[in-house]
């Protein structure tokens, strides 16, 4: 199931809210209704987001391709902002404007036709690039899978959260796909339910066992034996190797530490942020009290009940066993490994 596509002069996706319901695709040609789909996490996933964002700019270029040079770059570099805007966290989203942008303020491209082609280029070489870095961090994270294994992952890591494999499910699938026996635990990821529409749906399209989980009850089966690694994705890995992923992966990592399980993090380049030397700096978003109050539109706490809903929280460096990217698996100090490979 392709999570996202360019098709030539428009952009086609999953709408991941119907699933796994309804496998529903949207196509577009406005970048506004790319950022809407980013919002409303219609596209979600780091690398989706940021391969979500290039493909809009495209589209914004074809939009603004009647105007002279000075007013094309000014309204292409507004609807890049405005994609920017959209979440927060995911590093990827900033990472790929940034690289449209680049492209954009080229002053070797004659015509608005030229940049079109030359934002097209590059929108689709990102997409190109992530499903070759999906590809590979699977088969360096199924190296750390052996057959027998019970994996617990978290919220939606996936080929829905990519262009194609995903990262924490891409470890998954390529074990499988190596003929190891895996059983994957796959917690339900409250508020939006990412691990039981999305990750569950993904794993059994392939036809691997698994078996979906309360957040809550995620300890309980890692005392009962049943869990022997956990693999999670990441939305940014600050410069200390602090991760930021969907809220409850924290906790995931704590019970992880108290029983003795590797705790992995899976993700590619692009979402490491130098920039930032703790994760204290990454801003967390914080979103719609309904996500928490009502459940598919079905109201399950009081109104006007307080609510408290961050998208993501930071797993400590200290409790991750080792990241797994596209170059390879890298252990602590991530300082000295990961951000000096």
């Amino acid at each position: 199931v392709r999570t996202i596509e360019w098709l030539g002069d428009a952009v086609r996706l999953i709408d991941q809210t119907r699933l796994p319901l309804e496998l529903h695709h949207k196509e577009t040609r406005d970048y506004r209704d790319i950022a809407e789909s980013i919002r409303r996490l219609e596209v979600r996933g780091a690398p989706a987001i940021g391969v979500a964002a290039a493909m809009g700019i495209a589209l914004a270029a074809r939009e603004h391709a009647a105007l002279g040079m000075k007013e094309f770059r000014a309204g292409v570099e507004y609807a890049a902002e405005f994609l920017n805007s959209t979440r927060p966290t995911a590093v990827n989203l900033g990472w790929a404007v940034a690289r449209m942008l680049v492209v954009l303020r080229d002053e070797s491209l004659a015509d608005t036709e030229a940049a079109i082609d030359a934002l097209t280029r590059e929108a689709v070489e990102i997409f190109e690039e992530d499903r070759e870095l999906s590809r590979r961090i699977g088969e360096h994270g199924a190296a750390l899978i052996e057959d027998g294994d019970g994996v617990l992952t978290h919220c939606n890591a996936g080929g829905l959260a990519t262009a194609e494999l995903g990262t924490a499910l891409a470890v998954i699938f390529t074990a499988a796909e190596q003929g190891k026996r895996i059983r994957v635990f796959a917690d339900e990821t409250r508020p939006l339910l990412q691990g039981a529409r999305l990750t569950t749906w993904e794993l059994m399209q392939r036809g691997i066992d698994v078996t979906l989980l309360c957040d809550s009850a995620a300890a309980s089966a890692m005392r009962a034996g049943w869990v022997t690694k956990v693999v999670v994705g990441a939305d940014r890995i600050a410069g200390n190797g602090d991760v930021a992923n969907k809220i409850g992966t924290f906790p995931v990592a704590m019970a992880a530490r108290e029983f003795g399980i590797p705790f992995y993090v899976a993700a590619p380049f692009s979402t490491l942020d130098a920039s930032l030397s703790s994760g204290a700096e990454i801003p967390i978003e914080e979103r719609d009290a309904l996500e928490v109050t009502d459940i598919q539109g079905v109201r399950v706490a009081p109104e006007g009940v307080k609510v408290y809903n961050p998208a993501f929280d930071v797993t400590p460096a200290a409790l991750v066993s080792a990241i797994v990217t596209d170059a390879g698996v890298f252990r602590a100090p991530y300082e000295e490994t990961l951000f000096r490979s």
